[in-house]
């Protein structure tokens, strides 16, 4: 009797563990606006993301090395160290700050490009995420800015998501006293718009 009782708790186990969801490991290599910068960290919009893609029967697990005031020159240097963790997504948000120190739009492609090479020879799904400059760095600086996300997914492939701030950036209601880092209502509404652009790419898995 006690042989039949643990057989099918072993069976039933086993069907359990069989009908789980994998877990999926997420890079996210950003800045401030990614580290969650004036906020709970677990409160940046990686975790709410993760929050809602758990909530789609998901199983996520996020990385987030990201670091306030960084640029894309630091994109590849990163990438290497945590790709030890063996992530198989990595939502790269990188370029803010290359904009508003007003860097060359060649060099911040050429540091994107060299990580998103890395991750695909790594067998990493990439998602690019967009940023724009504000309007008094120039109409062409702010044009040829905004092409560089789409030019680099385009050209590699990758899922993309054209502002990562959009219906956040400008909204009083969803932004710290500074204006530019998300507080935790933009967070969320950031950790809904970058968990829809996921979930596609979740369900390829």
């Amino acid at each position: 009797m006690k042989k039949l009782i643990l057989i099918a708790l072993c069976l039933t186990f086993s069907g359990l563990a069989k009908d789980s969801p994998p877990i999926t490991k997420v890079l996210f290599l950003g800045d401030s606006l990614t580290e969650g910068y004036g906020v709970k960290k677990e409160l940046a919009y990686p975790y709410q993301a993760k929050t809602f893609l758990e909530k789609e029967g998901h199983k996520i697990e996020v990385l987030n090395g990201s670091v306030s005031g960084s640029t894309t020159a630091s994109a590849l240097s990163r990438l290497k160290w945590f790709l030890k963790g063996k992530p198989q997504l990595l939502f790269l948000a990188l370029g803010a700050n290359d904009g508003l120190r007003g860097i060359k739009v060649e060099e911040s492609k050429k540091n994107l490009a060299s990580a998103i090479e890395l991750a695909q020879e790594k067998g990493v799904k990439v998602v690019i995420a967009g940023m724009l400059v504000p309007p008094n760095y120039g109409p062409d600086y702010g044009r040829e800015f905004k092409a560089m996300y789409k030019d680099l997914s385009e050209k590699y492939k990758t899922a993309y998501l054209p502002f990562l701030l959009k219906g956040v950036a400008g909204e009083t209601e969803f932004n710290q006293e500074d204006g530019i880092h998300p507080n935790e209502k933009g967070h969320k509404k950031m950790g809904k718009l970058v968990a829809d652009h996921l979930m596609n790419l979740l369900k390829e898995e």
